[in-house]
């Protein structure tokens, strides 16, 4: 388990680290710290944390607005927040942003120990939403439909895309929603997917072309600050859709398809 602490005081995260290291959940937990939100936000962004304990009042911006933007982008795994906090008329709020629990300073061990387990418990359920395997065909995801849990295989999608506090899922038949985040949907089969930009993966064997911008009469075809922009479009097999692939992802794109060819 990663554990990432984002308080403005230093004394209250050694305090948590501390109880952190006592409890049978957390005892070999990965425990990093950040003094606010600007601080927090470059770790986020890089690391794959499982929890967040985030204090609410802090210089700068506020511990539930960083889980507001952290619920917003679609590039970062979601870990469970626990909001840990002096002041309890914030508990509202902090199940609107869903918040696994609300713990007021100065924190018992037991209530910590209860946030814990219930993160373990959400855990569990996460790692269990895509089944793992060395191979594509032998591994799904489950959607839950109408009441149903179906299994679709992994082999059969062809792109996911973000699209708000949902994942969508396209096979050649269906489309799906999942709650399954991007970023963890990559990192558990980085060699089926790949990403396109920030709110799309699409699965290697499900790319048929790729296709260059159309030149504008009076200039580039895209504005050249725009790093991310989906300026190139990429065509599938089995389906008309196409997709945006971003310009500072279109050359790993563009070296699978040669990597496929000097196959053949």
């Amino acid at each position: 388990m990663k554990v990432l602490i984002v308080d403005d005081e230093p004394l209250a995260r050694s305090r948590l680290r501390r109880m952190l290291a006592e409890l049978p959940e957390t005892v070999a937990a990965e425990v990093e710290e950040a003094g606010d939100a600007a601080e927090a936000w470059p770790l986020l962004r890089s690391g794959l944390f499982d929890v967040a304990l985030l204090d609410i009042q802090m210089p700068g911006q506020s511990g539930m607005a960083l889980a507001q933007r952290i619920a917003a982008d679609p590039a970062i795994r979601r870990p469970a927040v626990v909001f840990v906090t002096a002041h309890e008329e914030h508990a509202l709020d902090a199940f609107g942003v869903s918040a696994i629990d609300y713990l007021t300073k100065p924190v018992r061990r037991e209530r910590l120990a209860q946030a814990m387990a219930k993160a373990t418990l959400l855990l569990r359920v996460s790692d269990a939403a895509v089944v793992p395997s060395t191979a594509a065909g032998g591994a799904y995801l489950p959607v839950q439909e109408r009441g149903m849990l179906l299994r679709v295989p992994l082999g059969e999608v062809l792109y996911c895309r973000a699209d708000a506090k949902y994942t969508t899922v396209r096979t050649a038949t269906r489309t799906y929603l999942i709650d399954t985040p991007l970023v963890d949907l990559e990192a558990r089969y980085p060699g089926h997917f790949v990403r396109l930009h920030r709110s799309a993966l699409v699965a290697a064997s499900a790319i048929r072309a790729l296709e260059r911008p159309a030149a504008q009469p009076d200039g580039p075809a895209a504005d050249p600050g725009d790093a991310d922009a989906g300026t190139w479009t990429l065509h599938l097999r089995d389906i008309a859709d196409t997709l945006p692939v971003s310009r500072r992802r279109v050359g790993a794109v563009q070296a699978l398809i040669r990597q496929r060819a000097n196959r053949t």
